[in-house]
């Protein structure tokens, strides 16, 4: 069985290094998470990947709200990957979709050659799509490394069966990295119902931009106590 990995999502320099500390696996980095996340600035890359070891992921999202993207916001996203591979990172996480809530095959396509030799993971723009075993395929066939999930629902405790799913027929072929409401006092389950090895967290403090440390520590805690 591989060992779990542990993704932590956050948008500070703070985080970051607080989040390798607490033991994460890895790390998201994004800007402006109150609204969804976007593309960090390459200011907020570099120093981030100066002061971390472990794999950094980078968002690449041109605004909030929905995953519908015309010409000029794919440039603005192939020009954010090229300077987030020259900053540093390690990989990137994309989702685009087409008007019709699909993933959207050109652009993904587009999107994932310019990333070169960066891994990247298509983000909860999956779980918007009408049929989750035919996204999941296409971004196979378009060689995306990883897909993060709930599952189709709002949390991954209730996609757990989705997962479990997803996992059993492609997690060989394409990483599933579960997210949405993970903590604590739920991951346990999460891991036994769904049988993934990727998990995505970034509780946030109240009121705070900062990841709770806490949490993601007991978080690990219990996965790495796990058999």
């Amino acid at each position: 069985m591989p060992p779990m990995i542990v993704e932590a999502c956050v948008e500070t320099v703070a985080s970051a290094v607080g989040a390798q500390r607490a033991g994460a696996d890895r790390i998201e980095l994004c800007s402006d998470l109150a609204e969804g996340g976007v593309t960090p600035s390459a200011g907020l890359i570099r120093a981030v990947r100066a002061r971390i070891e472990v794999p950094l992921q980078v968002l690449i999202r041109p605004r909030g709200g929905e995953y519908v993207y015309d010409a000029a916001e794919e440039e603005v996203m192939l020009a954010d990957i090229r300077e987030a591979g020259r900053a540093g990172a390690d990989g990137v996480v994309i989702g685009v979709l087409s008007t019709g809530q699909r993933v959207h095959r050109a652009r993904t396509e587009r999107l994932v050659a310019a990333a070169e030799s960066m891994r990247c993971t298509f983000h909860r723009a999956f779980d918007a799509t009408p049929d989750l075993e035919a996204s999941i395929a296409q971004l196979v066939e378009l060689g995306v490394a990883r897909v993060l999930t709930s599952g189709g629902m709002s949390t991954a405790l209730q996609g757990a069966a989705s997962l479990a799913r997803l996992q059993a027929r492609w997690g060989e072929r394409i990483a599933i990295l579960a997210g949405g409401g993970i903590r604590a006092g739920n991951v346990a389950r999460i891991i036994r119902e769904t049988g993934v090895r990727e998990v995505h967290l970034g509780p946030r403090l109240p009121g705070s931009a900062e990841l709770d440390i806490a949490e993601l520590e007991a978080v690990i805690g219990i996965l790495r106590a796990a058999p």
